[in-house]
């Protein structure tokens, strides 16, 4: 029996949250015909314009107790949609009925007014992090997840990333193999190469690609050497004091604690990935050795390595 999934959009929602999403679905339906019953849904139905203004056609919210899947769209339209007490309610009953409900970017923020992810750990687009925080308090969000699993409510961040959270719903459904001819098909990483993280702090680094740009992608490159303060500024070609101003000024952060930043960052990516022993990827991402890497990692992150490997492998599960 084809697995019900209706997609739900609102005014304003952000087009690739539905139709990245949608066309997973629809293409692993071709390697398993059958698979996915898709509808469009929404509060108000008929066309219903996106951000962009492209519009998509959207059926009434109907009836969820048929429902297997229920995704809900972000985009700029999310705070309003929030607040239509048609929606909360189908969501609310959806999540009652349905074996998961899930969210694109902001899209989680019905879910959250719903009521559904107080106490879950939850993510959405890293901007929004600080408003989403404050006006949810009771979830627990991980602002750099790419997409996360807690029971059956999944949520994901920004915009191309329900396409992830497509894929990973696909292999729990109908395989690897299938979530992966479904990745080629639409030219994207079954999962991403660098693990759940949303945001990157090299870009973080660099927002107004200044003039450090070039040392800060040689430091990336260069973790697992010795990048004292002294070495930098050999580098930059500045003398150690200007440099560590300057420095500063631009990026708001000592070298030292960039440095920490960028491994940190490569490191929690080969944790997740779970490819390699601790004890190598600690060399490897410039800790020296992995007792170093813990205490970075529990300052940085609240956990050590080895409970983020296991979340991770449970978020895959």
């Amino acid at each position: 029996m084809p697995r019900a999934l209706a997609l739900v959009i609102f005014p304003n929602f952000q087009i690739i949250d539905a139709a990245g999403p949608l066309g997973a679905f629809e293409i692993a339906a071709r390697y398993c015909p059958g698979a996915y019953d898709i509808s469009v849904r929404a509060a108000t139905p008929g066309e219903v314009a996106s951000s962009s203004g492209a519009r998509m056609t959207a059926a009434p919210l109907g009836d969820p107790s048929r429902l297997d899947t229920l995704v809900v769209a972000g985009g700029e339209g999310s705070r309003d949609a929030m607040r239509d007490p048609s929606l909360l309610a189908f969501t609310r009953s959806a999540a009652a009925a349905a074996r998961r409900v899930s969210s694109v970017c902001s899209g989680a923020y019905v879910l959250a007014a719903a009521g559904l992810l107080d106490g879950r750990r939850a993510t959405t687009h890293w901007s929004l992090s600080e408003d989403f925080t404050r006006r949810f308090p009771a979830v627990r969000l991980e602002p750099d997840r790419i997409w996360i699993r807690d029971g059956e409510v999944w949520t994901s961040a920004g915009i191309t990333a329900g396409i992830d959270l497509a894929l990973a719903m696909i292999e729990a459904d109908l395989g690897e193999t299938v979530a992966r001819r479904t990745a080629q098909q639409l030219v994207v990483y079954h999962r991403r190469p660098s693990g759940q993280s949303q945001f990157s702090a090299l870009l973080e680094l660099d927002a107004g690609g200044g003039r450090f740009a070039p040392l800060l992608a040689w430091m990336r490159e260069n973790l697992a050497e010795r990048l004292s303060v002294d070495r930098l500024a050999e580098r930059a070609a500045m003398s150690e004091r200007n440099f560590a101003r300057a420095f500063l000024a631009e990026t708001r952060l000592t070298p030292a604690r960039a440095v920490e930043r960028l491994r940190l960052e490569a490191a929690r990516a080969a944790v997740e990935d779970g490819a390699r022993p601790i004890d190598v990827i600690a060399r490897t991402a410039g800790f020296g050795d992995p007792e170093r890497m813990r205490r970075a990692f529990v300052r940085a992150f609240g956990q050590p390595p080895q409970v983020l490997r296991r979340a991770a492998r449970g978020a895959a599960a």
